[in-house]
């Protein structure tokens, strides 16, 4: 089912990255979960997943994309300006929630949240809710991208770190060019060499944490497997480990 929302406001951190923020009426979601955004083409439903930035506190939907030349919604949705309409799923779905991460024994100490370009989303949307603080003690947010340009939402994640200075953790990773205090590898080799771990002055191990992995498929299949190596598993509803992923296309 389908809402007709509002765009009240758009950010634009590079010439092809953007937020958009809209005024829809849609149903309670969990931080972590993601909508559609469609538009109308020849008759013909053009719709498209986005996962929500925002917490579910808020009253307003966001959402980070790129526009990509040859896409069939994207270059629509970076044309659109305050006051526009847009067409929103009135219900958001998706199983990236700190719901499906193990609770109790099999919990751990350190959540770890581990991103690529817009795929840091659903993180954003879980950091601005208690339930990590509450049931972890320690935070870390690896954000990796290509340009300094691309790392989108940094006051927010910099609000983060000053709210919780001894809990959160955030490492930067631009592949690129030199980004201060941040890393330039590729997140599986980070954590093959024990880079991020030594960044974060944290050990990666299947007694005290948990990963979180959300972006481009080849990232979360490396990660994934130098996680295994390290002696973690995936997580499944029936078979719970330290591992929880979703692909970001």
């Amino acid at each position: 089912m389908w809402t007709t929302g509002k765009v009240i406001e758009r950010i634009d951190w590079n010439d092809k990255l953007f937020s958009l923020r809209i005024k829809a009426d849609i149903e309670p979601f969990i931080a972590g979960q993601f909508i559609k955004l469609s538009q109308m083409r020849d008759d013909k439903r053009v719709a498209r997943a986005y996962s929500l930035v925002n917490p579910p506190s808020t009253d307003y939907v966001e959402v980070l994309a790129v526009a990509v030349e040859d896409g069939q919604l994207s270059p629509d949705l970076k044309a659109l300006k305050p006051g526009d309409n847009i067409e929103v799923s009135s219900k958001a779905a998706g199983f990236m929630t700190l719901e499906e991460v193990p609770h109790g024994a099999l919990q751990g100490k350190h959540l770890w949240f581990l991103a690529t370009g817009t795929a840091v989303g659903p993180f954003i949307s879980m950091l601005a809710t208690d339930e990590p603080w509450q049931r972890f003690e320690k935070v870390v947010l690896v954000y990796g991208v290509r340009l300094a340009e691309d790392l989108a939402y940094l006051e927010t994640i910099k609000q983060f770190v000053k709210k919780y200075p001894q809990q959160f953790v955030f490492i930067p990773i631009v592949t690129r060019e030199d980004y201060p205090d941040g890393l330039s590898c590729r997140i599986p080799d980070g954590i093959s060499s024990g880079l991020i771990e030594q960044k974060a002055g944290l050990e990666i191990n299947a007694e005290h944490s948990q990963m979180m992995i959300c972006g481009n498929p080849g990232m979360i299949t490396d990660a994934q497997t130098a996680l295994i190596d390290k002696g973690l598993a995936k997580n499944l509803r029936r078979a719970p480990g330290q591992i929880t992923v979703e692909k970001y296309w």
